[in-house]
């Protein structure tokens, strides 16, 4: 198929994403859980699977009714549900626990200019979007999906009782593109309205987007209690409780934020490291943060920058994109006459709202001190280091990961992958487990006295192998957990509250027990990418893998803190271990 200039063009041409054969799906879960299980385990497992496969039993009803929901008109992906169900049905933070963040190459940039020329970029980008110029992006020549590019401008989730929602362009509520001409500006725990378009729709410059924010950082700090943004960091019912409330006397506040393009994040700190400046990224200060907002940029005040994502609508490899482009935009020069338009918002708020503000502050300060977090970087190893071994360089690191892993903690846990399916009609990701047989024999190698290095070699050369050809098996949609998992969210939907059986085995229950959650962002134009982690005993492991560096943020919870910082240093020795085994 060949790819077309116009942004949306190709998105109903592309495949559509396959639905799996009930049994090549349950065959696949016993596969990918058994080398986790024992064999007591794996034999429960065995039985709940039979049972659910059994002919006019519930597995055979569930995927009946989403096979014909997929075929059904309007329908674009039998995940067309799932996501939405995945990401606004969390009732957890989102703040730390879900958005993630990119830390950018540095610009040499004072924070004012840094700040104007990054929104200078992103104006840009949503005006050449909003005419369709943007090509679709490509990978090895084939076209991919750009469906997410629309909820990178005025998008916002909403908080709700029982499940969020989105209130976006794009959709029947907002048709078409946003015609919203303004961003939301963050400073000292301030809000602004800030115009970045005139209005004719004419972008106002980098030097026109610097004079206002000149005036911005004139601003006092806020008190602490008057900044809302602190209530984003709530868990989603309590936050919609918040917003409920604070909605009858600010429906206006609520609007401008919400239908602002992005947030601006003005920092008054400069990072002391690359680690702090991650952190912050990751949660920072709440008061400068509206963390339900799609998108929103961050500028320290030495002129470092990042990005926040809420997730519900985005994924890494689309915001990559973007921040490559806005990293390297020349948009023209001035063409609005005067200044953008600056206004406070400010909220009113009585004395319970102002509490519950103060009190949502103290407990994101809390819940963010509790996790811990550390770098490891490596400017002598790469994707080209991986190649010239004649390993796939995604299969070296994870592999890396498993050895340091067992090694910190001496166990083989379950570790999860993200696989992006972007080349599918509205195609997102699939999550792929990492332990394979091959793998829990290579570990074993690596740490056997007796064996030899041309055994260790084979161990690996094998798991790596197998590695590829699981990930090759994902991107191709042949994976089984988001395809069982919709089948239980199908039950849950149509008010199925006694639990399947299938969903209380030990199969299903550790293969999807995190101890690793990895993803990776490949993009020149980042230093780090970064994630909160997933579970108690879990390392989030986000990665930046490139031909001449690889750079990698840790996160877990402080109380299990050593085990982590006890991996990143395995992990340098692992990398490099692995590196003179195979030379």
């Amino acid at each position: 198929m060949n790819s077309t200039p116009s942004t949306f063009s190709n998105e109903e041409l592309l495949p559509r994403v396959p639905l799996p054969a009930l049994e090549d799906t349950c065959a696949r879960f016993l596969e990918w859980c058994a080398p986790l299980l024992t064999e007591e385990e794996l034999a429960a497992t065995r039985a709940e699977v039979a049972a659910f496969l059994e002919p006019g039993g519930t597995g055979r009803r569930l995927h009946a009714e989403l096979a014909a929901y997929d075929a059904a008109e309007g329908v674009h992906s039998w995940l067309d549900t799932f996501w939405p169900y995945r990401y606004l049905g969390r009732r957890d933070r989102i703040a730390l626990n879900a958005n993630f963040f990119f830390l950018f190459q540095d610009a040499g940039l004072p924070q004012i200019e840094r700040a104007a020329a990054l929104v200078a970029g992103a104006v840009d980008y949503k005006l050449r979007l909003d005419a369709e110029t943007v090509p679709p992006v490509t990978q090895r020549g084939t076209p991919l999906s750009m469906e997410q590019n629309k909820y990178l401008f005025s998008t916002t989730r909403i908080p709700g009782a029982e499940q969020d929602t989105v209130r976006t362009p794009y959709t029947d509520e907002w048709p078409g593109p946003s015609h919203a001409r303004h961003i939301v500006v963050f400073f000292r725990g301030n809000m602004f309205r800030m115009d970045v378009l005139g209005a004719d729709g004419r972008p106002y410059s980098a030097d026109e987007v610097a004079i206002a924010l000149r005036a911005v950082t004139k601003a006092e700090q806020a008190d602490p209690d008057t900044s809302v943004g602190h209530l984003t960091t709530k868990a989603r019912a309590e936050w919609a409780a918040s917003r409920e409330e604070l909605l009858k006397a600010n429906a206006e506040q609520f609007d401008d934020i919400e239908t602002a393009l992005f947030c601006l994040c003005l920092e008054d700190l400069a990072p002391a490291s690359e680690l702090e400046a991650c952190d912050h990224l990751l949660h920072g200060d709440s008061g400068n943060r509206w963390f339900d907002k799609a998108v929103s940029l961050i500028v320290f005040a030495d002129g470092r920058a990042g990005i926040n994502v809420e997730h519900c609508g985005l994924d890494g490899t689309t915001i990559l994109s973007f921040v490559d482009e806005i990293l390297t935009a020349r948009p023209d020069g001035p063409v609005t006459d005067g200044t953008p338009a600056v206004e406070p918002i400010t909220f009113a708020l009585d004395d319970a709202r102002r509490a519950d503000v103060r009190a949502a502050a103290a407990s994101f300060a809390a819940y963010a001190d509790a996790t811990a977090t550390e770098t490891v970087s490596f400017d002598d190893f790469g994707t080209s280091s991986a190649k010239a071994l004649g390993v796939s360089p995604d299969a070296f690191v994870q592999m890396a990961y498993q050895l340091a892993h067992r090694r910190a903690k001496g166990l083989t846990g379950a570790t999860y992958e993200s696989i992006a399916t972007r080349q599918y009609r509205r195609g997102r990701t699939e999550a792929m487990r990492v332990v394979t047989p091959q793998v829990l024999e290579f570990v074993e190698a690596m740490d056997d006295p007796a064996a030899s290095a041309e055994t260790r070699r084979a161990a690996f050369r094998a798991a790596a192998g197998k590695h590829v050809e699981r990930a090759k098996d994902c991107q191709a949609g042949r994976a089984p957990e988001q395809h069982l998992w919709e089948l239980q969210l199908i039950h849950r939907r149509a008010g199925g509250t006694e639990p399947l059986p299938l969903y209380e085995t030990p199969g299903w229950v550790t293969m999807r027990d995190d101890y690793l959650s990895t993803s990776s962002a490949p993009s020149v134009n980042i230093q780090y990418f970064g994630f909160g982690a997933t579970s108690d005993q879990c390392i989030g492991v986000a990665y930046v893998l490139l031909p001449d560096r690889f750079n990698v943020y840790l996160s877990t919870p402080r109380s299990v803190a050593g085990a982590m910082h006890t991996f990143a240093g395995r992990l340098r020795e692992a990398i490099a271990e692995l590196q003179e085994l195979l030379a």
